[in-house]
């Protein structure tokens, strides 16, 4: 996967969802033992080095560590290089979180998924999330600081959109990826599904449907072309075209999951 796409597929990330649960959860919009299940879906979900344990434990049972914190200590971020807007400064955390493309910001904790492949005896395969957490120094800085907020980010999608659109135009996108003209085209007329939990005002819903959206689009652009319709030179000028959006798409889920709650 090229740079300009790479590090920014990313509306299924787990921490958009673990910070937009455990956000509702502590704003008393959700109930505890909804969060894990929501958070996990159908995957297995461990947290190691957490705050007085020995030994990894599962993801229900290691949420009453964040029990005390309130939504707005509570932060996704999503760095790339040469973006570490919201990294609580340099250390271990932000090392990790730049290379994984995501993490969680809760108050003095951090925490980033590692995805693990397993072979059983029988030699089926399987996965498990392991959220690996850090201590974060007493004086890092917000994780909101320098991250736009809702309006702010509908607004960059918007433009990022429209231009990005018209580049690939340009490029005849149309002529070796027909479906990703006709996807540019919805992400005009996005509709009211969303994957946030209660609390989130409608701006910050429609911001993530859309950027979800549009993350399955970026997957979509970035993929080869059929019969090899797109020479060097073209997916050089498909990935400048393609790299503010995909900058504006990360800002948008930030800003969604990190928006204020309301009862």
């Amino acid at each position: 996967m090229s740079p300009a796409t790479g590090a920014a597929t990313l509306a299924p990330c787990r921490s958009s969802r673990f910070v937009a649960w455990v956000r509702a959860w502590r704003a008393g919009l959700v109930p505890y033992d909804e969060v894990a299940d929501a958070i996990a879906g159908d995957e297995e979900h461990l947290v190691a080095d957490a705050p007085g344990a020995w030994t990894d434990l599962p993801l229900g049972q290691a949420l009453p560590t964040l029990a005390k914190l309130s939504p707005d200590e509570i932060r996704l971020v999503l760095p790339a290089p040469g973006d570490p807007r919201g990294l609580p400064g340099p250390g271990e955390f932000a090392g990790a979180a730049l290379l994984a493309g995501e993490g969680v910001v809760a108050a003095g904790l951090g925490l980033i998924p590692e995805v693990r492949t397993h072979t059983s005896g029988s030699g089926m395969t399987f996965e498990t999330v392991l959220w690996r957490v850090y201590p974060l120094p007493q004086t890092a800085p917000a994780a909101s600081l320098g991250c736009p907020g809702a309006a702010e980010a509908e607004a960059e999608l918007t433009t990022a959109l429209a231009e990005a659109t018209a580049a690939l135009t340009r490029l005849d996108v149309a002529q070796w990826r027909p479906e990703l003209a006709g996807a540019l085209a919805a992400l005009r007329r996005p509709d009211g599904t969303t994957d946030l939990p209660p609390g989130f005002d409608p701006r910050a819903r429609r911001l993530f449907a859309r950027a979800a959206v549009l993350d399955r689009v970026l997957a979509l652009a970035e993929t080869a072309a059929p019969g090899g319709a797109i020479n060097g030179y073209e997916a050089q000028q498909r990935d400048a075209a393609l790299r503010p959006l995909t900058a504006a798409c990360r800002r948008a889920l930030v800003a969604a999951c990190n928006a204020p709650l309301r009862p």
